[in-house]
């Protein structure tokens, strides 16, 4: 296939690239970074680059927590808007394969079980219980405490953050168009992904990039919370053979597809940063008890939909992961 690779040049969408080159596809980058013009809101652009195309994969996107509200804007230029003017181009282009960037943060919160009340969804949490160290989320019926579980993709979304919200349109604005089009679109719900080439230091990173950015000037990584919070770390070549996976299979017409995309095994931030530091030969994590808001405390999500309909098994074991990304490079914001 000739597949438009959106965001080709960043983090995961080099990836991808790589792996759709290996397999005998040729990916065509679509990206700010080697070309000012391939910009994904402008039209005129996006048209151009769509000529002969078989599918896209759109990974271009302004992620992370950002700076509250105070960025909203931002992100729904580039994310929605930019996903708007893509799919309008793929439906004038009679391109009907997508795979979307998606991420686990449309859920919110992730699955609880309260020994009373069974499965229950616990609503924000409240900042005096964040100031005062309680970071663990109470039953909403009883106010005892819960214990977190896998999400389903059939989970109620609930997004709790900006970014959060113009990841769940995203997955919107590409299900009414495959509704529109009969072309197919699959979303892959990715997890906290990791590995080679994650840009170092900016706010919009995630949290492994902050770790191993303050290893390489000789600090501590810094832990917020209690450092129990958990989470599904990937690794980016499992992504990248995710995103091939979908590119290839037979997804339904004139829906849009969700699989959550994660290795399946949970790992706290505590122990993700522990094990970085001591792959890197670098000093001991700190656990500060800070917090942000629009953090969520667990989240983690099943991803056996993906293993059994598309095939796609994650090939890089944790540990393993950990050391390379301590010694891989680190690229530029």
């Amino acid at each position: 296939m000739r597949v438009l690779v959106t965001g080709g040049a960043g983090f995961i969408g080099s990836h991808v690239v790589d792996a759709l080159r290996a397999h005998g596809h040729e990916p065509l980058v679509f990206d700010v970074r080697e070309d000012p013009a391939a910009d994904v809101r402008d039209p005129a652009a996006v048209a151009d680059a769509l000529s002969d195309v078989d599918a896209v994969c759109h990974q271009a996107a302004m992620v992370g927590l950002g700076n509250g509200v105070a960025d909203a804007a931002e992100y729904v230029s580039h994310n929605d808007l930019g996903t708007a003017v893509l799919l309008a181009a793929m439906a004038g282009a009679g391109v009907q394969r997508l795979v979307l960037a998606g991420s686990m943060v449309v859920y919110g919160e992730g699955r609880y079980a309260c020994a009373r009340h069974g499965v229950v969804r616990p609503g924000p949490r409240a900042v005096a219980d964040l100031d005062a160290g309680r970071f663990e989320p109470l039953c909403p019926a009883c106010g005892e405490g819960l214990s977190p579980g896998l999400v389903g993709e059939d989970a109620p979304l609930d997004p709790r953050n900006v970014y959060a919200t113009t990841k769940l349109a995203q997955e919107h604005l590409s299900s009414a168009w495959a509704r529109a089009t009969g072309g197919s679109a699959v979303s892959l719900r990715y997890h906290n992904v990791y590995g080679p080439r994650m840009p170092r230091d900016t706010p919009y990173a995630g949290v492994a990039s902050f770790f191993r950015s303050a290893l390489a000037r000789g600090e501590s990584p810094r832990v917020f919370e209690d450092g129990r919070q958990r989470r599904d770390f990937v690794h980016v070549r499992d992504v990248a053979a995710a995103n091939l996976a979908a590119l290839e299979a037979r997804s339904e017409a004139g829906a849009l597809t969700a699989y959550n995309t994660g290795s399946g095994v949970p790992h706290t931030v505590g122990e993700m940063a522990r094990a970085l530091a001591a792959a890197y030969g670098g000093p001991e994590p700190v656990v500060t008890g800070e917090f942000r808001l629009g953090d969520v405390r667990h989240i983690t999500a099943d991803s056996a939909r993906l293993r059994a309909e598309l095939g796609w098994k994650p090939q890089v074991e944790f540990q393993d992961g950990m050391r390379e990304f301590a010694r891989a490079g680190l690229r530029e914001p």
